[in-house]
């Protein structure tokens, strides 16, 4: 059945799940989780909400423009639920190939309900316009590029390139697939889930459908967590068995896909993070998983381990401008002051982090974010201000299938465009670094 028959309840709660998002500055996943007439509707309804929020945010750019350039002047901030019945109209139209009396329809339905009344008639015109053009046609005028923000696409054109920056928005664009890390046997799994194995313990999932139901999660068999988001702990693992040593710590844990990681390799886990309802989604997964470590709720820039440890893993908060794909409201929400803040809370972390660590111990540094100032500006100016750290390189076999993230110093830098043959992944910049043992 087309979206076409779906009547207005899933585009109502798209709706107001959008002005939730783009006039409030409320997260996407926050708004989710907490909308109870979401939960309500049918599987196949909530489904299209979130195909038609995801692609909406994911489009904004193209969206915008095109209603820009049919509208004789912007409107006004009192007309924020004509312009979001305008916006989910015309993703309707050119991006989910809905017929074009349900698209227009249920968005003029919307604006008249939603008031003021009068833009009903504008929204209605609007569409109509829209609708009487090629959506191909529409589409070209209004480049992919527009998805992105100026300033986050300069960024990523002076440290990657041009090419590298349009093929990252490009990948933005994409629905990601459904990456999960099992505790044994990914061959197996991945026979039984109809899925393929990516990398290490990594399995991709085709066709993903309802987590919950699937085969082994209930059993804490295998956890969601992007391939990428999985080489940090990977790496340090492999530095912590070279090593012969079994105790670490995970700063900002929450929500445990690198915890349940190294428990699963069977290390002695310390779990830090700040948040309390954060720290129980960890005991949740660890649960679920039967898997053990010990949970600190704590704030990580202050707090003191009664005793340093061999390993430190932190994956420090950051703006997350690497998982733009699976979050697709961050270009809309992030700013440029954005980077600095977090640069600033990462370099306090960093620099506590180091004091936790054992003499020749390591200190594993990442971020999902593809900001050098989140990532490798961090490392480099630790590293100046530490001489008693220095990087200990990724090898290749530590990074099967992301080799080629490896850079000239080692670190891991993983790209959206990466992969783009299997799916994509999320971005990250990992920093394996190793303390001097004392003299």
């Amino acid at each position: 059945m087309t979206s076409s028959s779906l009547g207005l309840a899933p585009r109502e709660r798209a709706h107001t799940i959008l002005h939730e998002v783009l006039d409030r500055g409320r997260a996407l996943d926050d708004v989710l989780h907490s909308d109870k007439r979401l939960a309500k509707l049918t599987e196949r309804d909530r489904a299209f909400a979130r195909n038609l929020l995801a692609t909406t945010l994911r489009r904004l750019g193209q969206i915008d423009a095109a209603l820009a350039d049919r509208l004789d002047k912007p409107l006004p901030r009192a007309a924020s639920a004509a312009r979001n019945a305008l916006r989910i109209g015309v993703c309707q139209i050119l991006f989910l190939d809905t017929q074009t009396h349900a698209a227009v329809d249920t968005s003029v339905a919307l604006a008249a309900q939603r008031g003021p009344e009068r833009y009903k008639g504008l929204v209605n015109a609007i569409l109509r316009r829209v609708s009487e053009e090629a959506p191909d046609s529409i589409a070209a005028r209004y480049p992919e590029r527009l998805n992105i923000p100026d300033w986050l696409y300069d960024s990523w054109t002076d440290a990657y390139g041009g090419n590298a920056a349009a093929e990252i928005a490009a990948a933005c664009l994409a629905v990601p697939p459904t990456d999960i890390t099992v505790k044994s046997d990914p061959a197996g799994w991945a026979e039984r889930l109809g899925g393929m194995v990516l990398a290490g313990d990594t399995v991709r999932l085709v066709r993903a459908g309802d987590i919950v139901g699937l085969p082994g999660f209930g059993d804490g068999a295998w956890w969601i967590q992007d391939a990428a988001a999985a080489l940090p702990a990977r790496v340090l693992v492999s530095a912590m068995r070279a090593a012969g040593v079994s105790d670490v710590c995970d700063l900002c844990a929450a929500p445990g896909g690198k915890t349940m990681q190294l428990a699963a390799a069977g290390l002695s886990v310390t779990a830090v993070d700040i948040s309390a309802g954060r720290l129980r989604t960890v005991r949740e997964n660890l649960d679920r998983t039967a898997l053990t470590a010990s949970l600190v709720e704590a704030d990580a820039t202050g707090w003191t381990p009664p005793m340093p440890f061999s390993a430190v893993l932190l994956d420090a908060p950051c703006t997350a401008t690497g998982t733009i794909r699976r979050h697709p409201d961050i270009p809309h929400l992030k700013k440029p002051s954005d980077v600095g803040k977090q640069a600033a809370v990462q370099r306090k972390l960093l620099i506590h982090a180091a004091d936790m660590v054992k003499p020749g111990g390591v200190l594993l540094y990442s971020v999902c974010s593809l900001q050098p100032a989140e990532g490798i500006d961090q490392v480099e100016a630790f590293l100046k201000a530490r001489g008693d750290f220095a990087r200990l390189p990724v090898a290749p076999a530590e990074a099967p299938g992301f080799e080629t993230g490896i850079t000239r110093d080692g670190d891991l830098l993983t790209l959206p465009s990466h992969r783009a043959a299997d799916g994509g992944n999320d971005g990250f910049y990992i920093a394996r670094l190793s303390r001097r043992s004392a003299s």
